[in-house]
């Protein structure tokens, strides 16, 4: 009677050469699984149409026209402004924080400028879309140098949102800056 086991697959072998090749490629790879479980867990933090019992969905009239955090309101803010925090707390300043000084102020509740969570969100969406694989090799360089020096160079000059924020971590602070009033609308004659 012939043998009709599954015969045993000889042991393959990777040459050491290919390794980094292939531990690179194994790191873009989970980075991009971390990645899409954020994503996955913003999406699921968000409650269903009809949350309400009883009552109808909504109709959608259609899907927002942006990412960017500026133009979210309610929930759907929050729920991005959550999820930039824990980028902004867990990835960027621990690699890019740099010591504060007064050439170089901080402001531990950065969340609470408007024009810091603008500019680290859209840093964030430039560092999801540079350091995805798509990207390339050069994503990541091409995202220092297009987007994160430009924004930290602005966020933490001396006039910068955080001028009247923390300039010596020994002497924490905290002052959003006034902006100016729009002028009232001029009257028809």
């Amino acid at each position: 009677m012939p043998d009709t086991s599954t015969p045993t697959p000889e042991p393959f072998r990777v040459a050491d050469a290919d390794l980094d090749d292939l531990a690179s490629t194994l790191a873009r790879t989970v980075s991009e699984v971390r990645q899409h479980g954020v994503i996955l867990d913003r999406l699921g933090s968000e409650p269903p149409p009809s949350a309400i019992p009883g009552q109808a969905a909504p109709a959608r009239s259609e899907e927002p026209t942006s990412l960017f955090v500026v133009a979210l309101a309610g929930e759907a803010y929050e729920t991005e402004l959550a999820a930039l925090s824990d980028w902004v707390n867990y990835l960027l300043l621990p690699v890019y924080g740099r010591e504060i000084s007064t050439t170089r102020p901080w402001c531990a509740q950065w969340h609470e400028h408007p024009e810091a969570v603008a500019r680290l969100h859209a840093l964030w969406l430039a560092w999801q879309q540079l350091t995805d694989i798509e990207a390339g090799l050069s994503g990541p360089s091409t995202w220092h140098r297009d987007h994160l020096d430009q924004t930290l160079a602005h966020l933490r000059a001396p006039d910068g949102p955080f001028a009247a924020c923390t300039t010596s971590p020994s002497r924490p602070s905290h002052r959003v800056l006034t902006t100016p009033a729009p002028e009232p609308p001029e009257e028809a004659a």
